[in-house]
């Protein structure tokens, strides 16, 4: 059997490693808000564990007291980091009203009332708390869909609940002569060699969640312009394919707009690429103004921009361009000293059964009615009909007719 001072100094060093660990991803990552509370509990664990073992050379019951708070204090601190994770907002009230309880509890049962029974009840409710206010975050679906990690943390939870309840159990009925902190026979050992056992797995739980979180974000940056903050080029094409595919089974239509900004040479040739940027930039942020809820607005290239509007005919389509069209031109007449006018050119088009899942047949149709809105003058929209097919029989005499609007 392991001795007393064995265990303890594992316990120790199991916490200082995790603390190190989630030091490390603290600071590589500053954003990641969870990683600072996960490493102030890996740390303050470590301290409430080494202040317990300090009863091994100390004839008196307060560093079980005060290493229990402290461990207390850890969980805590480590309920605070999943809040945080999952964008709970967090305040210090709660962890402080439950450690100053559970501190208030076990000195009393140590001053007051010596029971060594309520003292180790005491301890048991004030480390399952925070543990318990935080299972329904690890275990529910967040945006439809289950992290492994919060599930494992949820798991490990569970588990660690139960084995605080069976301790409670077992010292009020005093099975297997009790847990003591300091005094442990096989079974009492074994316990604790589970207790660090889960605890790392526990951190490992809260790793995962990290990783799966940095991974989507990653993920979501790939799919970003970097300058607008709207969607890529890869992000619009897997939208339309979603939405090609999504019509193609339904028979229910949607629109595309293809946009270019008039002229946006010339302004990085004369106010240079900076007030080019500003210039992309604002326009991305007038556009969004006039789009609903659901539409996908894209940057595509340099100053080329895509509007998927799910649900939407021709006519919905044409309306939304000419609002966009309306919001530049009132922004280029408010325009005074060095603002730079935004104009832009708009091609409309429409999803029909002759596109079915080729998301760049409705590109090219929108591009089409572009051009045309380019050669009639700017500033304008044109509609693309994509009613007759996209690719006549030799010698058909029909094209598809394009409509011209200002």
């Amino acid at each position: 059997m392991l001795s007393v001072p064995t265990l303890w100094t594992a316990f120790v060093v199991n916490f200082l490693a995790l603390g190190l660990i989630w030091a490390y991803v603290m600071r590589s990552y500053p954003a990641f808000e969870a990683a600072r509370f996960w490493t102030g509990s890996a740390f303050a664990a470590a301290l409430g564990t080494m202040l317990v073992m300090l009863r091994m050379v100390a004839d008196s019951l307060w560093p079980l007291v005060s290493g229990g708070t402290v461990m207390i204090f850890a969980a805590c601190l480590a309920a605070m980091g999943i809040k945080r994770f999952f964008n709970q907002p967090v305040t210090w009230r709660g962890p402080a009203l439950i450690t100053g309880l559970s501190f208030a509890g076990i000195t009393f049962f140590l001053l007051g009332y010596d029971s060594e029974t309520m003292r180790i009840l005491v301890y048991s409710v004030g480390e399952s708390i925070p543990l318990a206010l935080t299972l329904k975050l690890l275990m529910a679906r967040q945006d439809g869909r289950i992290n492994p990690g919060a599930r494992l943390a949820g798991l490990v939870t569970i588990i660690i609940l139960g084995i605080y309840a069976a301790r409670a159990v077992f010292k009020l009925f005093n099975v297997g002569g009790g847990f003591s902190f300091v005094h442990f026979n096989a079974p009492q050992s074994i316990m604790i060699l589970v207790l660090m056992f889960l605890s790392m797995a526990w951190n490992f739980g809260f790793l995962l969640m990290a990783i799966d979180r940095l991974r989507n974000e990653v993920a979501d940056l790939a799919l970003l312009d970097d300058l607008t903050g709207v969607g890529n080029r890869r992000h619009l094409l897997q939208r339309l394919t979603e939405e090609c595919a999504r019509s193609e089974r339904s028979r229910e239509p949607f629109s595309l707009l293809v946009i270019d900004l008039d002229g946006f040479k010339l302004i990085n040739d004369t106010h240079g690429h900076a007030a080019g940027d500003a210039c992309l930039q604002h326009f991305t942020l007038m556009t969004q103004t006039r789009l609903r809820p659901g539409d996908m607005l894209a940057r595509t290239g340099g100053d080329e921009f895509c509007v998927v509007l799910p649900g939407s005919k021709l006519r919905e389509g044409a309306m939304i361009a000419r609002r966009i069209i309306d919001v530049c031109r009132e922004d280029a007449e408010a325009c005074v000293g060095a603002d730079i006018p935004v104009a832009v050119s708009i091609g409309v088009a429409q999803w029909t059964t002759e596109i079915g899942v080729f998301p760049d047949r409705l590109i090219a149709a929108a591009d089409h009615a572009l051009y045309v809105a380019k050669k009639e003058g700017k500033n304008r929209h044109a509609v693309y009909d994509l009613s007759p097919p996209l690719a006549p029989e030799p010698g058909a005499a029909t094209e598809p007719a394009l409509r011209k609007r200002a």
